[in-house]
C-alpha cells in the first residue's frame, strides 16, 4: 500500500502562484509513476501532470505552459508549480501515485487539496 498526503493548496488571487506538495509513504518504493489531478464541481477529473522516476513529464492541455511538476525520489515527493492561476483552475487538486508493473499497475490517491483562485 500507498499513502499519499498533499499539502499547500489554499485561496489564491487571479494571477498569483501555488506550489503544492505530495509526500508518499508507505510502500513508495514500488511508485512509478506520480502525478496530479484536479476535479472541478460537477466536472470530471482531469489531468494536471505527471512526471514518471525518470523525469519524463506529461500535462494537461489547460496547465501546460503555467505549471511545472517536480519530483525528488530520495525524499518520495511531487510537486506541482502553478502560476498565472485563473478562476478556472479553483478545483480540488488529487495526488497520484501508480506503482510499477512488477508491483501491480495500482492506481493510489490522496485525499486532495482544495485550491481557490479569487479575488
Amino acid at each position: 500500500q500507498v499513502q499519499l498526503v498533499e499539502s499547500g493548496g489554499g485561496l489564491v488571487q487571479p494571477g498569483g502562484s501555488l506550489r503544492l506538495s505530495c509526500a508518499a509513504s508507505g510502500r513508495a518504493f514500488s511508485i512509478g509513476r506520480m502525478g496530479w489531478y484536479r476535479q472541478a464541481p460537477g466536472k470530471q477529473r482531469e489531468l494536471v501532470a505527471t512526471i514518471t522516476s525518470g523525469g519524463r513529464t506529461n500535462y494537461g492541455l489547460a496547465v501546460m505552459d503555467r505549471s511545472t511538476i517536480s519530483r525528488d525520489n530520495g525524499k518520495n515527493m511531487v510537486y506541482l508549480q502553478m502560476n498565472s492561476l485563473k478562476s478556472e483552475d479553483t478545483a480540488v487538486y488529487y495526488c497520484n501515485a501508480r506503482l510499477l508493473p512488477q508491483y501491480g499497475d495500482n492506481d493510489f490517491w490522496g485525499r486532495g487539496t482544495q485550491v481557490t483562485v479569487s479575488s
